[in-house]
């Protein structure tokens, strides 16, 4: 039984990669060997495992830009990128010598008539099969992609990036592309329109949208029995990332998003130290269950579910019914090594929770309640902030680190959109970053009003839902913009002059479960497709982990629309931060920034 992810976009795109290079390998009985490249190594370790691939009949992975020794009695699956580095790396392997006995050659998309003749002049005799695969993205989560480039952010918004950019938006198009195309969607075009700043025209979203639509009337115009697809019942909002400043920067306390922020957390990788000293590590995705039914809760809620799970496994009389703690499952592993494997799993979320609340009790709490009242204009008993500088005095008196005073001055400078310059240089000299003021000033470069003026015509604020009969944590009043807009989108309620249409899909879209006039490319059992309409979401320059939960609330609360949500990369509060900062710094050879954490 293959133990494959089965959550939602990684299965689609495992499934995807066996209908194409598994099927037409299993053809010959010999044992394959994989060659993949930085990208589609990420791709394939975001939805399968290596018991997967094994279990298809391929033994050996191997890194197609790493010297290799020649097995001239096995064949070669190549699955990589388009690129001319690509493509002159497998010309290597055939040109001279060959290394193996024939090649299977998969592209994760289009690939240029340029780059085809060279392949064909130099290796055509040894290529089996050619095809492009049309998916050239990571499903990050089950209803979570990304286009894994945070060089994006630096592209589109930095002004010694102004070359780039077009470049930029053209790949990020055509990768949201093979995301409809992988879902078999073809879906109606909306981006937010931004309001102008003074001397600032941001129309990324605006141009994003119409190559999308481009690109998908182009990828669309014949199917497989030679009619042109129309648009499916589904909805694709772009937006900019300063649409909502706020939410990437606050303080959140919902588990994964505050295990992000606090704990160094790389590549999805926690590590951490057991009892005994020695370095333990844990992946955490969709495949640790725990983990998947925990993350959107709030740390309050996983604090008090952990033990309870411990006490259900243990259901030992003799287990005391006091605090659970790390060094008490590990006894407990000692007692019941049968129950090792969920035991060891409530052992790395015990102390993740641990550190996540260390953190909390050290610094985080005493920020949160500014924080919120800043963020949501009033304070817990609903009474309006009427002067938000006597909320954010106290963060800057206490002794917080510089990044959480960063985070605090400008929630202040958006909860009045833009302050004055006198007003800016006072608050930068009091958090020490003359040197630096480009963490605050730069955010004008994302359309965020930083310093107001007379002559400026003050920004409309969008109004958002009433949410005060919802039940939420005092520290954790704040919604995310975005879910304001997956509501009002599933409810048909979102406004034409805001969200203008680059092209409409049919008029039965209501998000309330009409079946889908989806087509199926290849009908599949084991493809169960969903009856009820998509809407995809894709933020231009980085989308939060609070982002993310807001598509999985909305889908759970709606049931009949599934929404997807997507950017160029995933941001924590103080990677944006870092990168927020950069946008001024002369262009470099470096695609990412390295974040010293404090």
């Amino acid at each position: 039984m293959a133990t494959v992810s089965e959550h939602g976009l990684k299965r689609v795109v495992w499934q995807r990669i066996k209908e194409t290079i598994i099927e037409d390998c299993k053809k010959s009985e010999i044992w394959k060997i994989l060659i993949l490249d930085h990208f589609t190594t990420k791709l394939l370790s975001s939805c399968c495992k290596m018991s997967d691939l094994m279990q298809e009949g391929i033994t050996i992975v191997e890194d197609l830009y790493k010297s290799r020794e020649p097995v001239l009695e096995m064949k070669a699956i190549y699955f990589m990128t388009p690129t001319a580095k690509c493509v002159d790396a497998f010309i290597g392997d055939f040109k001279l010598k060959p290394k193996y006995k024939a090649a299977y050659v998969y592209f994760t998309d289009y690939c240029s008539d340029e780059l085809f003749n060279k392949m064909k002049l130099y290796c055509g005799k040894y290529i089996r099969v050619c095809k492009e695969l049309n998916i050239s993205f990571l499903p990050q989560e089950s209803q979570v992609f990304t286009c894994d480039n945070p060089g994006a952010f630096r592209s589109i918004y930095s002004p010694h990036c102004s070359q780039d950019k077009g470049n930029t938006l053209e790949t990020l198009a055509a990768q949201i592309v093979t995301l409809c195309a992988t879902l078999d969607e073809n879906p109606g075009v909306r981006y937010k329109k931004e309001t102008m700043l003074e001397n600032t025209t941001l129309d990324n979203a605006k141009q994003l949208a119409a190559l999308v639509d481009y690109k998908l009337t182009k990828h669309y115009d014949m199917d497989d029995n030679g009619k042109k697809k129309g648009k499916t019942q589904a909805q694709l909002l772009i937006v900019e990332r300063g649409f909502d400043p706020v939410t990437p920067i606050l303080h959140e306390l919902t588990y994964q998003a505050m295990a992000y922020d606090l704990v160094p957390i790389k590549n999805d990788t926690y590590k951490y130290k057991s009892k005994d000293g020695s370095e333990k590590e844990a992946l955490l995705n969709e495949d640790d269950q725990l983990w998947a039914r925990l993350r959107h809760m709030h740390i309050a809620e996983v604090s008090e579910q952990i033990p309870k799970l411990v006490k259900e496994i243990s259901a030992n009389k003799k287990q005391p019914d006091g605090k659970i703690t790390i060094s008490g499952l590990s006894q407990l592993m000692k007692k019941m090594p049968h129950f090792r494997k969920q035991i060891a799993q409530k052992t790395v979320h015990l102390n993740l929770t641990e550190d996540c609340m260390n953190h909390f009790q050290k610094n985080v709490e005493k920020l949160c309640k500014a924080e919120q009242d800043l963020a949501v204009g009033s304070d817990v008993e609903g009474v309006k902030v009427k002067d938000p500088m006597r909320t954010l005095l106290p963060v800057l008196l206490h002794p917080h680190g510089t990044y959480d005073k960063i985070r605090a001055v400008l929630l202040y400078i958006f909860s009045l959109n833009g302050t004055t310059e006198e007003n800016l240089n006072k608050l930068i000299q009091h958090v020490k970053i003359e040197e630096d003021r480009e963490f605050i000033l730069n955010w004008r470069e994302l359309g965020v009003p930083i310093i107001s003026s007379p002559s400026f015509f003050p920004m409309r604020r969008s109004s958002r839902r009433d949410r005060t009969q919802e039940e939420t944590y005092s520290l954790s009043r704040w919604t995310p913009v975005i879910k304001d807009v997956m509501e009002d989108a599933v409810e048909n309620k979102l406004e034409t002059k805001e969200w203008p249409h680059q092209s409409e899909c049919p008029a039965a879209w209501n998000g309330s479960g009409a079946v889908s006039a989806r087509q199926k490319h290849k009908a599949s059992s084991q493809d169960e497709r969903r009856s009820g309409s998509r809407l995809i979401i894709f933020v231009i320059g980085g989308i939060s982990y609070s982002e993310m939960r807001s598509a999985y609330q909305v889908t759970q609360s709606v049931k009949s629309c599934e929404v997807i949500i997507g950017s160029s990369h995933i941001v924590t509060p103080m990677e944006l931060l870092d990168d927020i900062q950069a946008l001024s710094k002369p262009t470099t050879t470096k695609e990412t920034f390295t974040i010293v954490k404090e």
